[in-house]
């Protein structure tokens, strides 16, 4: 190993390695081999080319450092410990992996000051990072290099990208010259069934570059090499992949450059042999002071002051720090209730995504940060609105970005986009593509980030497209993640509130799930409230009600005809529309008893599965929906072929009855 760079470096990165070794040992579980393998090239990224400021991790103007391989996850810990941390003292190295401690198996964002993101699932921190990237460069563009200056720095392994996410992630990068980013990748040619020449013979470095990226390959063990290529990658007008050849579990004496170092403890005796052949002749989780101080001196406190002072001194100050707050603004707050209440007095019959449209082009300019995109589906979206272009390479100042058919990518970028903070993202395609996004929305989840996903298309009442299109399972499974709330609005003015619960909402994500076909406006009040807020509601009541019935989207108009058919035979209903069942299932139990009473039969009714209705309509309750696939054929003849018809639905209340 070349030690021109100062000795002083090699000690510094051996410290990695024996925190990684001791950690992975005392928890009995865990993936050694990686933070072994890449503690020199993380040494030179943090110590010499990396701005933070370990006293301030969420500095606005921060470097971002992704650790994509999250399974190496003592790699970061131990750099967040020996740069000055605070809260990730020796005791969470000891802990790692231990309940409550702050060294989970994978780092988790909002659990750990200095995480970034959640990267767990291999592909999702390469590709959280390309949204991260490109949202420094949509500030930039607007508040200029004084106030949005940084990079993303990722270290990847060979899973996250032969993982297909990535490749989706990687065009949409070099497609945009997103040249703030670098990815270092761990280039050990091992994976946990052996040799990756086992399942792998990629030239992925040929991939990045017919992808549109600068690239290059140094021996990850010759820190003057690799403080080189980073020098070089920071003057590089695309986004850089450098290729590190590293060994596995370096100083291991038998398990080095093998599968055996990866994912499982070393043995004492393994570890003993390591630290003989790295010359660390200290007992585990002790660090010399010597090697305190070297990581204490790196970071860029001085940076981040003289950042402070050019804020102090602009008069944009006010407005970036507002956006990067993600706080709703008063304007855009004022502008959501403006339209709720134009959307009330036109009472517009509208397809509900041509109704979310409207109310894009109603409040994209009073709401900062507004970014969106579709996977090649703008037209069938309706996302883009008449305010402003699209993003290219040679102007990031654009509100909208065109994916391209990735939507798994898309949705990864959303992520990181909401991760960087001062971007509101929200990003489209058809509710039945929510299967290609699904990996990165549950991490949306997960992390509590605001993310908005339109999903149009959302029943049989597209039509033609057929089964391979019509998402019958979709809201079920969507439903089913934790923390992600799903709105299916029933006209315009519900979709107006929805968009308006989901930019309000600053602890997870939203999806609208919204109709090809127009819809009847079925709202009678004002619009001064919004009615979606808890869930569901009393659409039209009845006087003695006998039944209810309880729908979402395009059903809701279903239900309101068969009350007025079942009112001629006087059996009164009552029906409640349900524009999102998560939020709904969230409040008290006295709102659901007041909206579905507490002992009527209730009819469920939607275009789609069962599954997730018996929690209100009871196990032997009555429901109007799909039992298997649509077809292909027009909307109408769908449902009537289905049987998801105002008869079905009063038939329904009828054998409910008795």
């Amino acid at each position: 190993m070349s030690t021109n760079i100062g000795s002083q470096y090699t000690d510094m990165a051996n410290a990695i390695r024996a925190l990684s070794m001791d950690a992975v040992q005392a928890a009995n579980s865990g993936h050694p081999g990686m933070p072994m393998g890449m503690a020199d090239v993380a040494t030179v990224l943090w110590a010499r080319h990396m701005k933070f400021d370990p006293a301030a991790p969420g500095w606005a103007d921060r470097d971002r450092f992704i650790l994509s391989a999250g399974h190496g996850s003592m790699l970061i810990y131990s750099l967040l410990h020996l740069t000055g941390f605070e809260d990730v003292t020796m005791d969470e190295l000891r802990n790692f992996r231990q309940m409550g401690s702050l060294t989970a198996g994978h780092p988790e964002y909002g659990h750990t000051p200095g995480v970034e993101a959640t990267t767990g699932p291999l592909g999702q921190g390469i590709s959280m990072a390309v949204g991260m990237a490109l949202a420094e460069r949509m500030l930039n563009a607007e508040y200029g290099d004084d106030l949005v200056d940084h990079r993303t720095w990722v270290i990847a392994s060979d899973g996250d990208l032969q993982e297909g996410i990535s490749h989706e992630a990687i065009s949409i990068a070099g497609h945009l010259k997103l040249n703030r980013l670098c990815v270092l990748w761990d280039d050990n040619e091992i994976s946990i069934d052996g040799a990756t020449s086992v399942s792998e013979s990629t030239d992925v470095v040929k991939r990045f570059e017919a992808a549109g990226w600068t690239t290059a390959r140094v021996d990850g063990h010759d820190m003057d090499a690799i403080d080189q290529a980073l020098s070089e990658a920071r003057q590089s007008d695309k986004p850089v992949l450098i290729s590190c050849q590293t060994t596995i579990g370096f100083g291991a004496p038998t398990k080095a450059g093998t599968a055996g170092s990866h994912g499982a403890p070393l043995g004492d005796e393994e570890i003993a042999g390591a630290r003989k052949a790295l010359g660390w002749d200290h007992a585990p989780f002790v660090i010399p002071d010597e090697v305190y101080e070297n990581w204490r001196a790196v970071g860029s406190p001085e940076a981040h002051d003289a950042w402070r002072d050019r804020l102090a001194s602009t008069d944009k100050a006010d407005e970036l720090v507002s956006q990067l707050s993600g706080e709703p603004g008063e304007a855009g707050l004022e502008a959501l209730a403006a339209w709720r209440k134009q959307v009330a007095e036109e009472r517009p019959d509208l397809a509900s995504r041509a109704a979310s449209g409207k109310t894009l082009e109603a409040i994209i300019r009073s709401w900062p940060g507004l970014i969106g995109g579709s996977a090649d589906l703008t037209g069938s979206n309706l996302t883009k609105t008449s305010h402003g272009g699209a993003v290219t390479a040679d102007d990031y100042a654009g509100p909208y970005i065109h994916f391209g058919v990735r939507e798994h990518g898309m949705a990864a970028c959303a992520n990181g986009m909401a991760l960087h903070g001062g971007i509101t993202p929200y990003v489209a395609t058809f509710l039945v593509f929510a299967d290609y996004c699904r990996g990165s929305m549950r991490l949306s989840s997960l992390m509590e980030q605001p993310v908005v996903y339109v999903l149009t298309h959302d029943s049989i009442g597209l039509g033609e497209d057929g089964p391979t299109h019509q998402p019958v399972e979709t809201l079920a499974s969507l439903r089913a993640i934790p923390n992600m709330h799903v709105f299916r609005p029933a006209d315009a003015l519900e979709t107006a509130e929805a968009w308006e619960l989901s930019l309000k909402r600053d602890n997870g994500p939203s999806v609208l799930a919204l109709s090809r076909q127009k819809l009847p406006f079925l709202r009678e009040d004002d619009g001064a409230e919004n009615m979606s807020a808890r869930g569901a509601y009393v659409l039209r009541d009845a006087a003695d009600a006998k039944a209810v019935i309880i729908a979402t989207g395009s059903e809701v108009s279903l239900a309101v005809e068969a009350q007025a058919k079942l009112a001629e035979e006087g059996i009164a209903v009552r029906v409640v529309s349900a524009p999102c069942l998560d939020i709904f299932l969230d409040q008290a139990a006295s709102y659901q008893d007041e909206v579905l009473g507490t002992d009527l039969p209730v009819i469920g009714v939607e275009a789609a599965l069962r599954y997730g209705w018996d929690s209100i309509i009871g196990r032997k309750g009555q429901f109007v929906g799909m039992s298997g696939f649509g077809a292909s054929a027009p909307a109408g003849e769908l449902y009537e072929h289905f049987n998801i018809t105002a008869p079905a639905v009063a038939e329904a209340v009828r054998k409910a009855l008795g």
